[in-house]
């Protein structure tokens, strides 16, 4: 193992997209489609500080989906598409434009958490302040 001064600062989106460790760059992060590995098989970072939660989700449903429905609402108002019609161009519209790109997204947001060192929120107490008042 090395030590974390010694890894490259790599861009999220090359190594997100990619599905590849945010440290090294070389180690899968994924476990089978979307389930996220324990840690890198290479460089061997942990990746329980990744959680990007419904973040993939949201990305999908305001880029692909809305515009696949409202293809459909379209399709329907302009010609009455019979069900079929549907079945055929809208349902694969939809796969077509939420799945192949979960897995980027999501990939993208776990380097996202690393490369910005993102953590969970935490509260403010008076202890964890710093006085500032100035000795007289």
């Amino acid at each position: 193992m090395s030590t974390p001064q010694s890894w490259p600062e790599l861009p999220p989106i090359q190594t997100g997209v990619r599905g590849r460790c945010p440290r090294c760059g070389e180690g899968s992060i994924f476990d089978g489609f979307l389930k996220l590995k324990k840690g890198c098989s290479h460089c061997g970072l942990d990746y329980s500080f990744a959680d990007p939660a419904d973040g993939p989700a949201f990305f999908v449903i305001c880029f692909g989906c809305v515009p696949a429905v409202a293809f459909a609402i379209w399709l329907e108002i302009a010609f009455t598409a019979p069900y079929w019609v549907h079945l055929v161009t809208t349902l694969p519209l939809i796969l077509l434009t939420c799945i192949p790109i979960l897995r980027p997204l999501k990939g993208w947001l776990v380097a996202s958490q690393y490369f910005y060192k993102a953590e969970e929120g935490r509260l403010v107490t008076p202890e964890d302040t710093p006085s500032s008042e100035s000795p007289t």
